[in-house]
């Protein structure tokens, strides 16, 4: 019997037409996900066509992208000042109606980042595929599902067919042995890894993570691994569901329930790799070398640990440029380096346990004079959770914003956005020029390093303060 990774079982389960020479593989899509940004210009496609969606039950909308997370008003509304935000909300809203798409509505119970609300409500699950409009929809790997943005245009065949051209990709098995020490994250984790294969590491790949230190990692966890995978140039990142997979989604509303719940699971643990199955590529890593990580330029890839220098020697024209924006030099030390605003957040890490893990840190603490902090929960339900559990009075005292769910200060098209100069460090996933707003210049790193930085007023090692 052929051996099989859990990309291969995935991927031939899910092929309506395999691929040959001249054409891709027509593959079946499970869940589409749906946001006001990538998609105004695909439901245009289908009316200009006379074309319906193909399965509105298995497609879901939010709202997250361009959407303000500024406080409610008196009326309980959260205000939409731009009108570009406004129109693409409204935009939503009526494609929705008329399609008959379910929509999570900006402020609504289920509304939040789309690659946050997916696995919190149990839409997302082993096994299946999984598409979005979206780059980090890599999220949903952490589940065993093979999950990949796409654009506009495809977008729009999604949403008419169910269906998506494709070509196969090759496999990448990450092993990551150890555990993460102390003050170390999954966040630290992935940036480790990009700097280890750079940004086209995984171009052309699968990534499938594997071995005892994944293993050992929570499901949000998992999540911000596989979140990350596109940064490594790969087409998407997976992880074989364990038990830790199934506790997570026993009991979300759109889990299977009762002897649907039986059959899923003897379908979900034969996902796994096969023993022996062969990749494509192979890379390995120890977990209990690691550091908390930062970057220092414009891409993912340009990480270090947070005691170490930006590299020296002759810089090159793409890294000499990166460090010109960023204003460093080579042999520089970052940690101690003055910040302006801390930003912890995006569909990386603003789940329940980032939160925690903030909170835990910023405790009986206060923000430095002069920074400014903003922490944006992932979703509606996470802000629920954590003002439960007091997490938004510690960030309040600490001097920090509270703020409604949404991606927020990720991308600069919501209001939330740096000025020009203005140094972040940010958990969220891309450092780019301009990404956090024109000028801006971010360091990316894991919620703990964040709210140290806020505290200290300068880039910090968690370490030190971590009672």
């Amino acid at each position: 019997m052929t051996r099989r990774t859990l990309f291969d079982k995935v991927w031939e389960g899910h092929l309506v037409r395999p691929e040959t020479a001249d054409t891709p593989a027509i593959l079946y899509v499970d869940l589409h996900l749906v946001h006001e940004v990538t998609s105004p210009q695909a439901f245009s496609m289908l009316r200009e066509r006379g074309l319906g969606v193909r399965r509105p039950g298995r497609t879901v909308a939010t709202m997250d992208h361009s959407t303000p997370t500024t406080p409610r008003g008196a009326d309980g509304r959260i205000p939409v000042v731009d009108p570009q935000a406004a129109a693409q909300i409204g935009a939503l809203e009526k494609n929705c109606a008329e399609f008959g798409i379910r929509l999570f509505a900006l402020g609504s119970d289920g509304q939040g980042i789309v690659h946050v609300i997916g696995p919190e409500l149990g839409l997302t699950q082993p096994g299946m595929t999984i598409v979005c409009g979206d780059s980090h929809t890599s999220t949903h790997g952490a589940f065993g599902a093979l999950a990949f943005g796409i654009g506009t245009t495809e977008v729009g065949h999604v949403l008419a067919t169910q269906c998506l051209l494709q070509g196969r990709p090759k496999t990448l098995a990450i092993t990551v042995e150890g555990r993460l020490p102390r003050g170390v994250t999954a966040k630290d984790l992935i940036l480790a890894i990009i700097a280890k294969i750079g940004v086209g590491g995984g171009t052309g790949h699968v990534i499938e993570y594997r071995g005892p230190a994944v293993g050992a990692l929570s499901m949000e966890e998992r999540m911000t691994v596989c979140n990350m995978s596109i940064e490594a140039g790969a087409r998407a990142g997976m992880m074989a569901p364990d038990e830790a997979t199934f506790e997570y989604l026993a009991g979300r509303p759109h889990a299977p329930r009762g002897a649907a719940w039986d059959e899923a699971l003897r379908a979900w643990r034969g996902l796994a790799t096969d023993e022996g199955a062969a990749f494509d590529r192979e890379v390995s890593l120890d977990a209990s070398s690691l550091e908390p990580m930062i970057t220092y330029g414009t891409n993912p890839g340009m990480a270090i640990p947070v005691r170490g220098s930006v590299p020296e020697g002759d810089p090159g024209a793409t890294l000499g440029k990166a460090l010109d924006y960023m204003g460093l030099r080579p042999g520089q030390r970052l940690l101690g380096h003055p910040i302006d605003v801390v930003f912890i957040g995006s569909c990386t890490n603003s789940r329940i346990s980032d939160l925690r893990l903030a909170a835990g840190l910023l405790k009986g603490r206060k923000v430095a004079q002069g920074v400014r902090v903003l922490v944006v929960p992932g979703s509606q339900q996470v802000k629920r959770q954590a003002e439960g559990e007091g997490l938004d009075r510690v960030f309040r005292d600490a001097g920090a914003e509270w703020r409604e769910a949404g991606c927020s200060m990720c991308i600069a098209m919501n209001g939330d956005q740096l000025q020009p100069g203005q140094y972040a460090v940010s958990t969220s996933n891309r450092n780019f020029e301009g990404r956090q707003g024109p000028g801006g210049r971010t360091f990316l790193a894991s919620p703990l390093t964040a709210a140290a930085t806020a505290v200290a007023g300068r880039i910090a090692d968690v370490r030190e303060m971590l009672r």
